[in-house]
Parts: C-alpha cells; sequence; structure tokens
C-alpha cells in the first residue's frame, strides 16, 4: 500500500494564511489562483514538512504575522507530521501514538516527489542514468554503449578508408598491354648480352667453315701436286673431310636470333615499367577497398548484436513505465526523446521513475501546470487515477478545473480569519478525468 496524504493544514508558511485541504486519494488535485495568492506556498510548505529543513524557505514566516508557522499532515499510514513553535520544531506520531523524526520520513518520502522540477529539468542523460539506477541495468548498459562506440568508430575509420582505396583505384588508369611485373633493364641487356654472344660464336663457327674448306681446297691441290706424298696426303684428307662434315653439320642448324625486341623493350622500360606500376597500384587499391569494406560489414554486424545485447538487457529489465527505455543514454517513451515528448508524457515519464524510486511514496508535487492546457490536465489526470498516485498541484486559474482557490493566502469562499489552533477546512472539489 503506498503512502498518500490524507489532509493537510497549513497557516503563517510564505504567503498562506490558513489553508485546510484534503486532496483527492488518488488523480490530481489542482490548486488554483492568481499569482502571488499563495499556491506555490502551499507546496513549498507540503515539501518543508515533509522534506526536512532543507526544503524550509528562506522566509518561511509569512510577512507581518507575528505567529509562527504551523503545518500538519495525516498520511495514509496514520503518521501525523507537525512542524510548529518558533523554530518549527518537528514532530512525527504513528499510528500507536510512538514518535518518529526525519529519519522515519525519509524512509518512505522521495526527494524527487517533493522537487519533481529536479527530475523534469535535468539534463537527458541524467534522467536516463536515474532510471537505469533504479532497475538495476546501468553499469552493463554503460558497457555495451562503450562497446557500440568504440566499434562504431572503428568501422567508420574503415569505412573512410575503403572509400579512399575505391576512390584511388578507380582514378588509376590501366594498361592491358604491360606485362604483368615490372621490367628489369639488366635483365634485358644480359639477355641481349647473351644472344650477341652465341650470335658471335656462331660467326666463329662459319669462318672456321670458310678456313677449313680453304685448307681442304688446298690440300687438295696438294694431293695432285705431292703424289710421293699421297698417304700421308690422303690420311689428312680424310680427316679434314670428317671435320668438314661436321662442320657444315652444325652450320645448318644454327639460327641467329633478333635483339631487336629487347633493344626495344630496353629503349622502352621507363614507360613499360610506369604503366606496370600503375595497373599494380590499380590492382592493388581494388583489393584493399574490397578487405576494407568486409571488415566494415563484419563491424556492422558486430554493432547490431551489441544493440540487440542492449534491447535484450532493457526489454527484461523491470521498467516502471510499458513504452520506456533508454538509447544512447536519453530517455526513449513510445519512441520519442524528452524534448519531443508531449507535456503529458513528460510527467508520466517523472512521476513514473520517481515512484520507482521509493514505491511506497504515492504522491508527488508540482507546480505551474498553467503550462498545460486542459487536454494535457486530463490525460495525465487519467492516468494517474489508473496508477492509484495522488499528485497535488498549482495552476494559475480560477476555472472549474482547480480543486480549490487560494486567494490572499486563504481558500477562497472560506472566512479570511487566522484560526491558530483550528484553520477553517476547504471544501476541496475531487478533480477527475474527463471532467472538464
Amino acid at each position: 500500500m503506498t503512502i498518500k496524504i490524507n489532509k493537510l493544514e497549513i497557516e503563517n508558511v510564505k504567503r498562506v494564511k490558513a489553508v485546510k485541504l484534503e486532496p483527492s486519494s488518488a488523480g490530481l488535485t489542482l490548486v488554483g489562483g492568481r499569482n502571488n495568492q499563495g499556491k506555490t506556498s502551499v507546496l513549498d510548505a507540503i515539501a518543508w514538512a515533509l522534506g526536512g529543513n532543507k526544503y524550509r524557505p528562506s522566509q518561511a514566516n509569512r510577512e507581518g504575522s507575528m505567529v509562527a508557522p504551523y503545518l500538519q499532515l495525516t498520511l495514509s499510514n496514520g503518521l501525523v507530521v507537525e512542524r510548529k513553535g518558533k523554530n518549527s520544531d518537528l514532530r512525527v506520531i504513528d499510528p500507536d501514538g510512538q514518535k518518529g523524526g526525519q529519519q522515519l520520513l525519509d524512509s518512505f518520502v522521495e526527494e524527487l516527489a517533493i522537487d519533481l522540477p529536479k527530475f523534469m529539468n535535468a539534463t537527458n542523460k541524467e534522467k536516463a542514468n536515474i532510471l537505469l539506477r533504479i532497475i538495476g541495468v546501468g553499469e552493463q548498459l554503460q558497457t555495451f554503449e562503450k562497446q557500440e562506440q568504440e566499434v562504431y568508430s572503428r568501422r567508420h575509420t574503415i569505412g573512410q578508408i575503403a572509400d579512399q582505396k575505391a576512390k584511388f583505384a578507380k582514378e588509376q588508369p590501366y594498361f592491358t598491354d604491360a606485362p604483368k611485373e615490372p621490367v628489369s633493364a639488366s635483365e634485358l641487356i644480359s639477355q641481349q648480352q647473351e644472344i650477341l654472344a652465341r650470335n658471335g660464336q656462331n660467326q666463329l663457327k662459319r669462318q672456321r667453315v670458310t678456313q677449313i674448306q680453304a685448307e681442304f681446297e688446298q690440300q687438295g691441290r696438294e694431293v695432285v701436286r705431292l703424289t710421293a706424298i699421297l698417304n700421308a696426303a690422303q690420311e689428312k684428307y680424310t680427316q679434314l673431310q670428317t671435320d668438314l662434315g661436321i662442320a657444315q653439320k652444325d652450320a645448318l642448324d644454327l639460327h641467329d636470333q633478333s635483339t631487336t625486341e629487347l633493344e626495344q623493350n630496353i629503349t622502352q622500360i621507363d614507360e613499360i615499367n610506369r604503366k606496370v606500376r600503375a595497373n599494380l597500384d590499380k590492382d592493388k587499391a581494388e583489393t584493399d577497398a574490397s578487405d576494407y569494406r568486409v571488415q566494415y560489414d563484419q563491424l556492422s554486424t558486430q554493432i547490431n548484436e551489441i544493440r540487440q545485447q542492449k534491447a535484450e538487457l532493457l526489454n527484461n529489465a523491470n521498467l516502471p513505465l510499458e513504452g520506456l527505455s533508454v538509447d544512447e543514454g536519453e530517455l526513449i517513451y513510445n519512441g520519442q526523446r524528452w524534448d519531443n515528448m508531449s507535456g503529458s508524457d513528460q510527467l508520466k515519464v517523472s512521476t513514473a521513475i520517481v515512484r520507482k524510486l521509493k514505491p511506497d511514496c504515492g504522491f508527488i508535487l508540482l507546480d505551474k501546470l498553467e503550462q498545460m492546457d486542459l487536454q494535457t490536465l486530463n490525460e495525465f489526470g487519467a492516468w494517474l487515477e489508473q496508477e492509484g498516485l495522488q499528485a497535488i498541484a498549482t495552476r494559475v486559474s480560477t476555472g472549474d478545473e482547480c480543486s480549490i482557490i487560494i486567494e490572499d493566502g486563504y481558500v477562497a469562499g472560506q472566512e479570511q480569519a487566522i484560526a491558530t489552533d483550528a484553520p477553517p477546512a476547504a471544501e476541496t472539489k475531487t478533480w477527475k478525468a474527463g471532467e472538464f
């Protein structure tokens, strides 16, 4: 059972002279009136009574009054909270008549419930951190957020490199007539020298043929002339004939190689190598771009997996309001971030989170609801009743939507006289959704 405010009596606090109020147990109790009549003073008095002296107004005594402030709140759990006397001493009496103090109140009164603007005015990340702390997943979600940011940064860098490589590859020319590897001038020259050496040997062999031919012919003439030495000459002739046959056969099988292509390659080696290097650069850039795209896709998959883990973490958490979540360190409600939420939704989110902080605290205080139209008030009030929550709020208005009207420190319609020991009771209008 949540604890709510059953009734309150206030005297001589700020602008309040004497007000007695019994707020609706569920839904919205609107304290209306013109400016500077004492509406906000009612909320400040409640905050002071329940929250302690840190909420005591800097000028707590009503100006011109010789009577000390008097506060009395009766709560739904039977506790009676009083502040009275010169020093506004606190007295808390429980249902059994035992005395308590501020520590007892702090055990169930949530600080943000009596100071909801403190939550609503916090940054988006501060609101989200409060929610994550409540549901106990803050550290885990922070780890996921950090992992996601790191992988996202790596993916962003990889993507940029891949784009640069692809752009570089696209801008590079490609020469289909160029070889796959750069040409070495020294190798071409070496090949040329080897061919020239073989050609030189061939020429020597040809010269040898001519020489042997001449000797053969001379020796033939010697055979004719020197018949006396025929046997010796014949032997030599036969040998030379054999050598001639071998030499002729070798000569017929010889083919000289052309060095024209090598000479052209040597002449054009710089241009050829320029084309080869350009082709190699283009091929490498295309390969690099493809590799980085693969890495980019892998990192994208990793980011999606982290986001899925975050979603599962929040889906399994005991969130205080259906449709409420956290994304990138900010509150999300029904798909909208805080600055895109309606005024009614902002109040719902704030109230639900504050209630989750201390579930026993069944009420909140709200100031300046004149910023909201009647439809927004209607939606918020209906939600409060549905949730069984109590809200006491102020509004610059004297319309029918107000539960009571404060005029010059009193409830409008009541006798405007300070009764220090028994202030007049206010006939409180119960505000209900759809009533206006």
